[in-house]
């Protein structure tokens, strides 16, 4: 515990925000002293994001105030709470992967006039700062050519060479392996030790007890629970989250295999993201095959060529070498070849739940009813001749908003709500019945689900939920390609599991072969944990 006469770091008094009848924030008053970590934890909606944004001068709260090293922040001014000392490292890293570690960190510090650049003096700031803080870098490497542990570095060397005291940390270790976790926590102990103080925002809850020294927990808006991480537990935890009891549903063994789904052997795929060229986003000779009945999970650091598997899979990519097969067998006694085009996908009972749920997943600016009926759009279930069936889709809009509880927005309607003014939670809700309920009958189940990341960045009672419908699916006889960062998700739901580094994947071998360690070592790309 930090001695508690340290100097008071930052202060919430009484922030209140609300958004039409959305009361984002309500009368929040929190405190943090230098050399010490403070666990945010909520709901995905509980308003997490309205805090943190107010804090930034991004949102203008309606009452209270923010603040730090004992001056109030003038609201709504972003630069203002960055030269008072403020930093944040998000979830999604904000790097340029064209440019160097250095550049990245001189960007946005010196004014386009200036007639010559700090460029060395930046350089040896950058160096010391990472030998105090234990932080390894070379400053003329790639951000490009970084893997994520070292990208997430760099986003913690650029605040901290810019003045950092109190660090904000959204979701650290999301995208780490354990060995980078357990660099990440070191770190921590290292900048607490030298004063920082630091936010740490979290929904692993046994990591958020291991290295905070006080826990707030935010539900619908107001605080309701504060407490030292010594004196609770993470069921106590996730119980102040949600306001009851939640348990993760337990796995239980895949019962009888059914008929061989989808196999690919040999798969390449052309380089792509936005790193063109860099190897980790690509497939290097994959072979996998999936059955019915079973849950195969993808273990793997993010960008090793998941994003490919993923997209190969749901038609997005040709594969560039290599036969993908359907399981069932033709007239002629030949596996049938797999469809390469989306749309054909959805029509053979194929669905995906996509990495990237903004971008991707879902169209912002339309409605929910609209985004319900999107991947079916051209199936005579809500289109005919050329019109779309705005009463059917709205009708299967609200079945899924019933099925799958999707809440929010100001709308009386849910349906009629804007995608983007759904919280996290609620639009992984909204993709998931989308994939998993057809709004006609020729699919009970989909035959093939892809869900990639399904439960990012989400809180304990929608991974319960989610986790219950990958199993309920799994059961009801379809083939299901988990693909997933949190080795605690992949050994929860994993009847196989297989490791993806660097464009290759291990065998995917029964979920008893595998430990933690093992898989952990096969992340970084030790072949020995695959024996």
């Amino acid at each position: 515990m930090t001695d508690s006469v340290a100097p008071l770091a930052l202060e919430l008094r009484g922030i209140s925000k609300r958004f039409g009848a959305l009361q984002a924030n309500a009368d929040i008053s929190l405190q943090l002293r230098s050399g010490e970590v403070l666990a945010l934890l909520g709901e995905n909606g509980a308003g997490k994001s309205t805090l943190v944004s107010i804090l930034f001068g991004h949102y203008r709260a309606d009452s209270g105030e923010v603040r730090v090293f004992g001056h109030t922040l003038p609201p709504g001014q972003p630069r203002a709470a960055l030269a008072a000392g403020v930093g944040m490292v998000h979830q999604h890293f904000t790097l340029a992967d064209n440019l160097s570690v250095l550049d990245n960190v001189l960007l946005g510090t010196e004014p386009l006039w200036r007639p010559f650049s700090r460029r060395a003096a930046m350089r040896a700031k950058l160096l010391d700062t990472a030998q105090r803080f234990g932080l390894a870098v070379d400053p003329d490497a790639r951000v490009a050519d970084l893997g994520v542990g070292e990208r997430q570095r760099v986003e913690i060397l650029k605040a901290l060479v810019r003045g950092a005291r109190i660090l904000i940390l959204d979701e650290p270790t999301a995208v780490l392996t354990p060995a980078e976790s357990e660099s990440l926590f070191a770190t921590l102990q290292q900048m607490v030790a030298q004063g920082l103080a630091i936010v740490f925002i979290s929904h692993k809850l046994a990591e958020v007890l291991r290295v905070s020294h006080r826990v707030a927990v935010l539900r619908a808006g107001r605080l309701v629970l504060e407490t030292a991480a010594g004196q609770t537990t993470a069921a106590e935890l996730a119980q102040a989250m949600v306001g009851h009891q939640v348990a993760l549903p337990q796995r239980q063994p895949a019962g009888a295999l059914g008929a061989q789904v989808v196999s690919l052997q040999g798969v390449h795929t052309a380089p792509r993201g936005t790193a063109a060229g860099s190897p980790r986003e690509q497939l290097r000779g994959v072979s996998l095959t999936l059955w019915a009945g079973e849950i195969a999970a993808i273990a793997g650091v993010s960008g090793n060529g998941q994003g490919a598997l993923a997209d190969v899979l749901s038609g997005a990519v040709r594969p560039a070498r290599g036969q993908i097969t359907w399981g069932h067998v033709d007239d002629g006694g030949q596996h049938t070849p797999y469809p390469t085009q989306a749309r054909a996908l959805t029509v053979a009972g194929v669905a995906r739940i996509p990495e990237d749920r903004r971008a991707v997943g879902l169209v912002g600016d339309l409605a929910v009813w609209e985004n319900a009926a999107l991947d079916r759009l051209h199936t005579r279930a809500f289109v005919r001749h050329g019109w779309v069936r705005r009463a059917a889709a709205r009708a299967h809009a609200q079945a899924l908003v019933a099925e799958f509880d999707v809440r929010g927005g100001a709308q009386a309607d849910v349906r009629d709500t804007p995608a983007r003014a759904l919280s996290g939670g609620n639009m992984q809700k909204l993709i998931l019945g989308r994939a998993l309920r057809s709004p006609d009958s020729t699919h009970a189940v989909p035959r093939f689900i892809v869900a990639h990341q399904p439960t990012w960045g989400l809180d304990v009672r929608a991974v319960a939920f989610i986790h219950q419908q990958l199993l309920a699916a799994r059961d009801a006889g379809a083939a299901v390609l988990l693909i997933s960062d949190d080795l605690d998700e992949v050994l929860a739901l994993g009847d196989r599991i297989a490791v993806m580094h660097a464009g290759h994947l291990t065998e995917a071998l029964p979920h008893g072969h595998w430990s933690r360690e093992r898989i952990g070592l096969a992340m970084a790309g030790q072949a020995s944990a695959q024996h």
